[in-house]
Parts: C-alpha cells; structure tokens; sequence
C-alpha cells in the first residue's frame, strides 16, 4: 500500500509522514531536498536555475516512485512525482523561471516516466494558508528558505488547489493544516488517522 503527503513548502509533510510511519508500521519515504545542489542557487537566481533544480528533483522523484513501486509492504511518502511536476514545475513556468524550450524537454521527459508510475492508494493534502506557511518557515529556520518571496509560495497554493481539486483524479483525504497542530495536539493527530482509517479501511465513516 502506497501513501502520500502533499502540500506547500512549509505545511508539515515531513512531521507528518514520521508521525504516521510512526503509528502505523509503514515505511517512511522522504524527499531528497538538501541534497539538491541547485537549491540554493535557484533562491537566488531561479530563472538562471530553475530548469537543473526542476531535473535533478524530477529524476530523484522517478528513482522514488520505482523504488516504492517494488515495495512488498507499505509506504508513506512525504511530496509525489505528480506535485512536483503539476505544481512546482508548473509554477516556475508560469512565473517565467523556466523558458518555452525548457519546459517543453521537461514535459516530454516526464510523459516518458508517467507511463511507468502508479499513483498512490491514498493522497493526504495538508492544505495551509501563505501566513501558517511563512511562521513554519521562518521556525525550522533553513537559510536558503527565509528570503522566499511570498508570490513564490502563494503560486504554489494556486496551483496546489488546481491540481488536487482539478486535475488529480486518484484518492485525497484533505486535512486543513491551519486548524491542527498534529505533531503537539495527540487529539488532532488521532482525528487525522481516523480518517485515514475511514478511507482506507472504512473503519468509520469519512465525511470529507
């Protein structure tokens, strides 16, 4: 069984996806952030690299989702191949850090890997507001982060809803990340895997 976390820089998905492999058993998949080496270049310069930080996070995704795709027992995973390539890749161009060619050789590159990729049993979206996004932010205090213009992180908000709401036509389970604070509230977090037992298992019924 395959499980995700989606949602912006900042919403949570990392704590989350400990605390959920955690009470359940499921092995934890994490993103490859820190060891993008475009990283903190892009915050500085993000039309100049925008196009390497968009292919290393492509190809480190795709080794991801074919790692997971032979696992014989469950997995929870912090950030898919499909947000990163519907919203973050999507934003940049939209924001013109990426030109007409580059995107295009992206696109074509990532149709390839999509025929081989299998979306996840269940995607949990932690939905957040630009402001809880900027406080959790600011808090883990990651240096490259805290000059993140706030039109960066409200595009991939937009886009966010658009592909969750819009364009992702597998299994969510929206939790709106402003109202809990699951890694200190144990009550928010038995809410959250009551629901997730609801769509997975139908153990109770999910209303949302």
């Amino acid at each position: 069984m395959h499980i995700a976390i989606a949602g912006n820089i900042g919403s949570g998905k990392t704590t989350l996806t400990t605390l959920l492999a955690r009470r359940y058993g499921w092995t934890p998949h994490f993103e490859t952030v820190k060891a993008n080496p475009y990283l903190a270049d892009f915050y500085k310069d993000p039309c100049r690299w925008a196009f390497n930080l968009e292919v290393f996070f492509l190809k480190e995704r795709f080794k991801d989702a074919l790692c997971i795709a032979q696992c014989h027992g469950h997995v929870v995973q912090d950030r898919t191949i499909f947000e990163g390539v519907h919203v973050f890749t999507a934003t940049n161009y939209s924001q013109g850090h990426l030109s007409e060619k580059d995107y295009r050789t992206y696109m074509e590159l990532f149709g390839q890997m999509e025929d081989v990729v299998g979306k996840p049993d269940l995607l949990i979206y932690l939905k957040a507001t630009v402001p809880h996004l900027v406080k959790n932010i600011q808090k883990r205090g990651r240096d490259y982060e805290q000059g993140m213009p706030i039109e960066y992180l409200q595009g991939l908000n937009d886009r966010y809803d658009d592909f969750i709401f819009k364009r992702y036509n597998g299994k969510v389970l929206v939790v709106e990340a402003d109202e809990v604070d699951f890694l200190n509230r144990p009550e928010d977090f038995d809410n959250i895997t009551s629901r997730i037992d609801a769509a997975l298992f139908g153990i109770f019924d999910e209303e949302n």
